[in-house]
């Protein structure tokens, strides 16, 4: 029993002490803008990586999401005689979350597996040593810029997912379901509002500091050699995964709640 204790305390000892080391880079990554120089190239080029490189995914997933999403809800809708709903239905999930959601999830398997297995292999070869050694900041080369840019493109991500969903929304009701496009667009109009896609967006703000602050942290420390690197990227998306997820809920809570206040 004793021994139990023991393996408990340390174990959460240990995760504590994770916890923390956690906030501490996320903390200074968060005030390194605060002096100079910004490294603005570099928040390019990650923005680049994390954006621009991710539209193609993000478009194909969205497309397809949008299309099933209104093939499923149409057949469903159709059995009550409102198949009609389909368009607003269809959007209003897209845009509050299925948008905000699969586009960070898709995200954080592409762009944040690979933040954390790029700074996983500069920390086991000493290259974030070197840095500082040669009194660079680490954090504010390398997990600023990754910071900013999961910040900025995953919502701008998300603007595409919904975007390209709805056209497959669109497109099915119109060709397969046989609905009028003039009651496609009146319903999305009726239940569809701007706060419903502001709503999205700040999910999408937190999915991606998630992913882009859960990539670098775990990168930043890895430790083990290959096989650390490889535990790192996994650890990445895992643990990125399950906070998108977890953090989802506690935030629609929130706005719904927020909303039912109002």
């Amino acid at each position: 029993m004793v021994l139990f204790f023991d393996a408990l305390g340390a174990f959460l000892l240990a995760r504590l002490e994770e916890v923390g080391r956690y906030f501490r880079l996320v903390w200074w990554a968060a005030i390194a803008p605060l002096r100079r120089p910004l490294h603005l190239k570099e928040v390019m080029q990650q923005m680049e990586f994390v954006g621009v490189q991710s539209t193609a995914i993000i478009a194909l997933t969205g497309t397809f999401t949008g299309m099933v999403f209104a093939l499923q809800t149409g057949h469903a809708f159709r059995t009550f005689g409102a198949d009609t709903l389909v368009g607003g239905t269809s959007v209003l999930a897209l845009v509050r979350e299925l948008g905000p959601v699969l586009a960070a999830l898709m995200v954080t398997g592409r762009a944040g597996s690979a933040m954390a297995s790029e700074l996983a292999t500069m920390r086991v070869t000493e290259q974030i040593d070197a840095l500082d050694v040669m009194a660079a900041d680490p954090v504010k080369l390398l997990i600023w810029p990754r910071l900013a840019a999961g910040v900025v493109m995953v919502p701008a991500l998300t603007v595409i997912f919904n975007f390209v969903g709805s056209v497959g929304s669109y497109l099915v009701a119109t060709s397969v379901l046989n609905l009028a496009p003039g009651e496609w667009w009146k319903n999305v109009y009726e239940l569809v509002e701007v706060d419903d896609v502001m709503k999205g967006i700040v999910k999408a703000v937190v999915f991606g500091f998630i992913m882009a602050s859960v990539g670098c942290y775990k990168g930043y420390f890895a430790r083990g050699g290959a096989r650390g690197v490889g535990r790192a990227t996994t650890d990445s998306v895992v643990y990125a995964s399950v906070l998108i997820l977890i953090s989802d809920y506690f935030i629609t809570a929130y706005q719904l709640n927020f909303a039912n206040m109002g």
